[in-house]
């Protein structure tokens, strides 16, 4: 039977406990498992038995959560990690090599800007920073030496929407995989495999834990990519050394990339999901829904209005019908363009800081997501490595506030905000 939305972000996953009949999925608080005996052990360990071996690899917890993530993005498989920035690595890690490049859009966090252009040169990768919007110009990026396509579904901090479909569209035509983050936009609002993804990547820290308790990141395989159609990814078409010679591809099928992030990703960088963290952010899906409609309301009401204050000079959500976005909203995010969006205001630098500092009902924090209305002014935090033009073409210039709209009532969202504003420009 196929299942709607709402009734799989609660069961997807989650099976009584067949040890005590526990309806919620029990935190599995362990660090190893029992093996049946020494002929079970040699299987697990040879990839020939799916099971439970020690708990950087998997832990059922944490199971269930790849499972659940899975199913609601459309994907085969998934692996749980850290966070969003051990999910990044994650999936750029079986494709990767010295030498070799990522094609990424120039609208994305500030931190996944760090890491893209600073810190993967460690691994001897780079990658080429592109307009996304102009497509020829991501055709002309992509080179011999490209191994991935990466941008997000609704870019953090401005809320643009990227135009999945004809991205998806040279990433295919050049052989390679599209990666997309979708944290801003959750699979509630965008399912970026239907429209061409390869892998889907989220923090799960963000909107589908929802509560602000945990860290998290998640890398979906869709399952559809043909890993030995040419040369350019050994670690998935090629013989594994350190598994007598197994093909991933070849004995795994749509789920080499989902077995070769576990058997290899975690086990070797170790960026493991603890169990705990795992059930709150189960716990936090299974209102996913409920939540994501009342941040795009709540979203919807607050942007309009703001786009009407004289001391707003410009507001980027894509909900509103003056952004040069709106006409992507019904085809990539058909149920809403998300609560993440940014402001500019008439005053800039100093009045963005003034402006922080006045909120009372919002939180001034590093994160986005949270049932709580959120801010930050994101040219003095988390873009702050970042040059002035790095800023300003990654949406975040130094007169631009990032807000992240909660689920509290929609008229105390704006009340706090218009007495902010007031004291800003004095």
């Amino acid at each position: 039977m196929a299942y709607g939305f709402d009734t799989l972000q609660i069961h997807a996953g989650a099976r009584p406990d067949p040890a005590t009949g526990a309806r919620q999925v029990p935190i599995y608080q362990t660090t190893a498992y029992v093996f049946r005996d020494a002929e079970h052990a040699a299987a697990l360990f040879n990839l020939q038995e799916v099971g439970y071996i020690y708990s950087r690899l998997t832990n059922p917890t944490v199971a269930a959560l790849q499972e659940r993530v899975a199913t609601l993005e459309g994907g085969v498989g998934a692996v749980c990690c850290s966070s969003g920035h051990a999910a990044q690595i994650m999936a750029l890690f079986p494709l990767m090599g010295p030498g070799l490049n990522v094609v990424v859009s120039t609208r994305l966090y500030g931190g996944s800007i760090t890491q893209f252009s600073q810190t993967i040169k460690r691994f001897g990768w780079s990658a080429t920073f592109v307009d996304f919007d102009d497509l020829d110009a991501v055709a002309a990026a992509i080179d011999d030496n490209t191994r991935a396509v990466f941008c997000e579904s609704i870019a953090n901090p401005g809320g643009y929407i990227t135009d999945l479909d004809a991205v998806a569209k040279i990433a295919d035509a050049a052989g390679l995989p599209l990666i997309v983050d979708n944290t801003s936009a959750t699979p509630y609002l965008c399912r970026p495999i239907e429209h061409g993804a390869t892998l889907v990547v989220h923090s799960m820290t963000k909107y589908l834990t929802g509560n602000g308790t945990v860290t998290g990141g998640v890398v979906v395989d869709s399952g559809n990519f043909d890993w030995s159609a040419s040369d350019k990814f050994p670690s998935l078409s090629e013989p594994e050394p350190a598994y007598h010679g197994l093909k991933f591809h070849e004995t795994f099928g749509p789920l080499a990339f989902t077995f070769h992030g576990i058997a290899i990703g975690l086990r070797d960088l170790g960026m493991t999901l603890n169990p705990q963290a795992a059930h709150y952010t189960l716990m936090g899906i299974e209102t996913l829904s409920l939540r994501m409609e009342r941040h795009v309301l709540n979203a919807e009401k607050v942007a309009g209005w703001l786009e009407s204050h004289p001391t707003i000079e410009a507001v980027t959500y894509a909900g509103l019908a003056s952004s040069p976005y709106h006409d992507r909203v019904a085809r990539i995010c058909p149920k809403g363009a998300g609560g993440l969006f940014t402001i500019a205001l008439k005053g800039g630098y100093d009045a963005c800081t003034r402006f922080v500092d006045s909120l009372e009902l919002f939180s001034h924090v590093a994160n986005l997501g949270d049932t709580r209305s959120l801010v930050i002014h994101s040219a003095s935090t988390t873009h702050r490595q970042l040059s002035p033009e790095q800023q300003t073409a990654a949406g975040a210039a130094p007169n631009v506030v990032r807000i992240s709209i909660g689920i509290e009532d929609a008229a105390d969202i704006i009340a706090d905000l218009d007495q902010a504003l007031t004291k800003a420009h004095g």
